[in-house]
């Protein structure tokens, strides 16, 4: 019998003898982060499938958490860390501004050391939950969706004027849409006058309440007056917001772009001449307005180009006579003519 098996066992060779280590070779690579002992070291966090839904999509645990009494979003969209205003994220819990949420980034630490969970993309206004990093889907953050980025339609705009409806906000105060506080942050209450007072104006209101009239305007290279434009109708929105979560308006961002485009001819710091203001502000609006080109008719023009009637008379030739001067001003040539102008 043994010397059956002996038979049967296939003759060793030089191929067949193969050293551990180059067994071990042929084994899949490991991840950077991971090692052998996958029993004692916790393996790398796995994202869910981009065309799945997370299952506490839905049902996020964490929602009783935002406070929406300090939610602000009148400030400039920076990162509160490193002052980038690339990917910025709102904690709505705290309030504060936090960039990206991958396991480096700033939310994703805020979240992990003060357990704070449910954040608000500024730009794209989508919700997630870190640092489990989902998407949240309910019904019930859309209030949060319209403060922070309010939209109104025409038949919204065409009502502006004729609604007197008191609105309610968080703490219990009532404000009329539109007759709202702006912040005196320093010193600019004599830009806050005027641009409360083109917040009234219906036709200019209107055209900026609406952001479709001015979102396709493409600047020449290297103009920042477009900036201008975007922060006023920002403005003019939050003014005339019907849900505010608050009964006041910081004037922030509209007032750093126009200390930046004026090349800080108006500083928040400084009082200045408010007629001066109102009309570099306007002409500045009609040039952002028109592209470029001042020759174009913009709101601003349809808006505040007025009529001028220009009287002309001609005057008589000095005279004692009463008779005769009466005679000559009854006389067609010295009759009073007028033209229009705009």
């Amino acid at each position: 019998v043994q010397y059956k098996m002996a038979e049967s066992e296939p003759p060793e060779t030089p191929e067949s003898k193969k050293r551990p280590s180059e067994a071990q070779d042929k084994l899949p690579l490991l991840e950077e982060d991971e090692e052998e002992d996958e029993y004692f070291v916790p393996q790398k966090r796995k994202r869910p499938q981009a065309s799945g839904e997370h299952p506490l999509s839905r049902s996020c645990p964490y929602l009783d958490t935002i406070n929406r009494s300090i939610l602000d979003f009148d400030f400039e969209k920076l990162c509160s860390i490193s002052l980038s205003n690339n990917n910025v994220y709102a904690c709505l819990v705290c309030g504060k501004y936090f960039q990206g949420r991958g396991q480096h980034s700033h939310a994703y630490i805020h979240s992990v050391q003060l357990y704070h969970h449910v954040f608000l993309n500024l730009e794209t206004l989508q919700f997630y939950c870190l640092p489990d990093n989902y998407e949240i889907i309910d019904p019930s953050l859309e209030d949060i969706k319209f403060v922070c980025r309010p939209k109104f339609s025409i038949e919204h705009i065409s009502a502006l004027d004729q609604s007197s409806k008191w609105s309610i906000a968080l703490d219990g105060t009532k404000y009329l849409p539109g007759i709202v506080g702006l912040n005196n942050i320093k010193a600019n209450d004599y830009m806050n006058v005027i641009l409360h007072t083109l917040a009234h104006i219906g036709p200019f209101r209107d055209f900026f309440l609406s952001e479709e009239n001015y979102n396709k305007i493409i600047p020449p290279p290297g103009d920042q007056t477009i900036t201008l434009v975007q922060r006023i109708g920002e403005l003019f929105r939050k003014l005339w917001n019907p849900r505010h979560f608050r009964a006041h308006v910081s004037p922030h961002e509209m007032l750093q772009a126009v200390s930046s485009v004026s090349k800080k001819k108006f500083k928040i710091t400084e009082q200045g001449d408010p007629v001066e203001f109102l009309s570099w502000l306007l002409n500045t609006l009609h040039y952002a307005l028109c592209a470029g080109k001042r020759k174009l008719k913009s709101q601003v023009y349809q808006t505040f180009q007025g009529e001028m009637k220009i009287y002309t008379r001609k005057l008589p030739p000095p005279t004692e006579n009463e008779d005769e001067m009466f005679k000559f001003l009854k006389s067609e040539e010295y009759q009073e003519t007028y033209i229009d102008e705009t």
